[in-house]
């Protein structure tokens, strides 16, 4: 079976070298498209609909929040795991009513990153454990909202 085919979209390079590192040590997953620009990752995962999307919100010229609403309309197959910096559950929660599939806290991707990755692979949801005592509702995917 081929790899998953992924698409980093991290601006901050030394933490998008760690995502890419980490994911190169798994044997059905590769990194196809490093982004560092909103706009841009819109683009990518347009032209090359990958299989997992690892997504920052804090993006130049268009937020995650933003960029997620677009890439679900333009590729509603890939699914899309926030790794951010942001832990606010209003933030989260949005996260995941756009149809993300996890959610993980930069603080912790040393330790979430992996399982969150394995997880979403396998057709579950994930969330970093310091967000996990949060009730967040509606965090099934759903189709693009217009």
């Amino acid at each position: 079976m081929a790899p998953s085919r992924i698409v980093v979209i991290e601006d901050f390079i030394p933490f998008r070298q760690f995502v890419c590192k980490t994911l190169a040590k798994r044997p059905d997953s590769q990194v196809i498209c490093e982004v560092s620009d909103g706009q841009e990752a819109v683009w990518q995962v347009e032209a090359l609909k990958p299989e997992l999307i690892l997504l920052d919100i804090g993006l130049p010229t268009l937020n995650g929040i933003a960029a997620a609403r677009q890439i679900r309309k333009l590729a509603p197959e890939s699914k899309i795991i926030f790794v951010s910096q942001e832990s606010s559950p209003d933030i989260v929660q949005e996260a995941l009513n756009l149809g993300a599939w996890g959610y993980v806290v930069k603080t912790r991707a040393a330790i979430d990153l992996q399982p969150a990755v394995e997880a979403v692979l396998e057709g579950r949801h994930f969330v970093s454990d310091g967000l996990s005592g949060h009730n967040f509702t509606d965090a099934s995917p759903r189709p693009p909202a217009d």
